[in-house]
């Protein structure tokens, strides 16, 4: 299986008042491409679409016509949440839009799998602990709440599994290192 991996794309954004719109059309467009060369079977959207909770609507625009490319293309587009992306807004449409075009932007207490081919895809959009306690009482930072999602989740070691997370994780009783 081929797929391409995005995430923090981050469109909208704006670097010293400059609009990066146009470059990020232009590279939205060169990732088509490769689809259309490499022969993808599956695209993924790791959180960060926007730059901001309220995206223009040249940045929902940008990522509609890119989606919209994806799904003519009959390419199964997987896509979740990301810190910078409004939950809710980014997963306007998702319960009709599955013919395809899987989005998961608002954690429901468990992970959604999407199985393409013979992998499964289980996707975990950007959670705060305090979004997870209302299903996992016990947790208290990032790090329970990744754990208590993924061990209430039946997932079977046997087959292929690949998450989508857009988290700051660390290995348990590691120091994170800051500059």
């Amino acid at each position: 299986m081929k797929f391409i991996h995005l995430s923090d794309l981050h469109i909208g954004k704006r670097v010293n008042e400059f609009s990066m719109i146009n470059d990020q059309k232009y590279i939205l467009e060169q990732i088509l491409n490769i689809i259309a060369n490499e022969e993808i079977n599956a695209v993924i959207v790791s959180g960060d679409v926007y730059d901001k909770s309220i995206p223009a609507v040249e940045a929902v625009t940008v990522f509609d016509d890119f989606l919209t490319e994806l799904a003519t293309k009959d390419i199964p587009t997987l896509i979740i949440s990301g810190n910078h992306d409004s939950p809710e807004r980014l997963g306007f449409g998702s319960k009709i839009m599955q013919n395809g075009v899987h989005i998961y932007s608002v954690f429901d207490g468990e992970l959604h799998k999407v199985k393409i081919d013979d992998v499964n895809f289980y996707m975990l959009p950007f959670v705060k602990p305090i979004m997870v306690r209302r299903f996992y009482p016990e947790v208290e930072t990032y790090e329970d709440a990744v754990r208590a999602i993924i061990e209430n989740t039946d997932i079977d070691k046997s087959q292929k599994n690949v998450i989508l997370s857009h988290q700051f994780i660390t290995k348990t009783g590691a120091e994170t290192m800051r500059s």
